[in-house]
């Protein structure tokens, strides 16, 4: 059984596409406490100047929600606003500007002050890093928006992060498992490969037998194999206290689908092909008006993998956190008890659910990823004429 044979490219490639197109995408402020603060700061500057009111309990928790979706340069454990202390650790920024620049996200101080190296200054501002002088001046536009140039960001986020030590938690179990292996085929796994043995058994016998085909399911087997267990461990981490949103974030589900998009377009034979621009057994007419739609479904098809898992993936955080607001927003209506006891009930039974999710949109994604390079690989040994023998020998069979 072929188990895993290159994972370690597979992973590389997606680090490198996820840490570059993540310096473009819109990502990094993911802290609940730290954003809280932010927002309240904001708002009390603005109360000050032009005498605003202030946000209401409602807004304010949209607000954390909103930014617990998003990535950020650290992990804050805790945050006491009343002495502005933030409990955790800073990740480290990279930076290419004039030469590489490393430092710590601490040095930010949650974006309260800017950074000097090497002559050039920076500042965190809404998650985002940008160029700016010794004031700190961002050059905002008529509508308060940043003009400031942004250097090349390859820093460390907490969604970069997640991705490396899950790449690392993947290649030690794959590497015990498949040791186990090559002591013999009917070596049995210890510890924990127990665990993996049924769920690779699973992909292989139930994903990518059935929809590659006998003879050529096992050459991606490997890729089939790294998305679904990618995938499933970025699920469950999204669901433990440390605000991490992955597989939530639309970046990371991008690389996902172009994976699946490249590795079925470049594996597709003549007649994947021919179905696409000349469908036979059509007459003419049809075909001109069905090539176009059919290259569009060669596109709609990433896409629909890359919004699936990014919208479940969203809603189910965004669930859970409304759920957690309970205690914040019926205090008065539940009393405080009722309101810990409800939200504490509630948001038990959705992680439940949520841990069944985690696995179904990983199976999913494995799934359809399968289903698309099955019907790329596939021979269908058939042609127009083929297909008028078939129907008249159908014919003869009823007569």
């Amino acid at each position: 059984m072929v188990i895993l044979r290159k994972p370690l490219s597979i992973l590389a490639a997606l680090m490198l596409v996820f840490t570059a197109s993540n310096a473009l995408a819109s990502d990094t402020v993911d802290s609940i406490k730290v954003e809280s603060h932010e927002v309240n700061e904001e708002h009390a500057t603005h109360e000050d100047a032009e005498g605003h009111e202030s946000l209401s309990p409602k807004e304010v928790i949209n607000e954390h929600i909103a930014h617990h979706l998003k990535d950020d340069y650290y992990f804050t454990f805790f945050a006491d606003e009343a002495e502005n202390k933030h409990y955790g650790f800073a990740l480290p920024v990279i930076l290419i500007d004039n030469g590489l620049k490393v430092f710590s996200a601490s040095e930010f101080h949650y974006g309260e002050t800017t950074v000097e190296k090497d002559g050039q200054f920076y500042v965190l501002h809404h998650g985002k890093i940008y160029k700016t002088d010794a004031t700190g001046d961002l050059k905002l536009d008529e509508h308060h928006h940043p003009t400031a140039e942004k250097p090349i960001n390859f820093s460390i986020t907490k969604n970069v992060f997640s991705l490396l030590i899950t790449a690392i938690l993947l290649f030690v179990m794959f590497t015990s498992l498949a040791k186990t292996y090559k002591n013999g085929p009917n070596s049995l796994p210890k510890g924990f490969s127990r665990v993996l043995e049924p769920l690779v058994i699973y992909v292989r016998d139930e994903i990518a037998r059935p929809n590659i085909g006998e003879k050529k399911y096992k050459k991606f087997m490997p890729f089939l194999l790294t998305v679904f267990f990618l995938i499933w461990l970025l699920n469950l981490i999204g669901l433990t206290p440390l605000g991490i949103n992955v597989t939530g974030n639309i970046t990371v589900t991008l690389c996902l689908a172009l994976f699946t998009f490249f590795i079925t377009q470049f594996s597709a034979n003549k007649d994947y092909w021919g179905h696409i621009f000349w469908m036979p057994g059509v007459p003419v007419p049809m075909k001109i008006i069905l090539a176009p739609i059919e290259v569009l479904g060669m596109f709609t098809k990433p896409f629909s993998l890359m919004i699936r898992l990014f919208a479940n993936i969203t809603a189910g955080h965004t669930v859970v956190m409304g759920l957690i607001a309970i205690v914040f927003l019926m205090k008065e209506q539940l009393s405080t008890g009722g309101a810990i006891g409800t939200s504490l009930a509630l948001t038990l039974f959705i992680s439940i659910i949520e841990l069944l999710v985690a696995f179904l949109q990983a199976f999913i994604f494995t799934m359809l990823s399968s289903l698309f390079i099955g019907m790329a690989v596939q021979d269908h040994h058939h042609d127009e004429h083929h297909s008028e023998d078939v129907l008249g020998e159908h014919d003869n069979s009823i007569v």
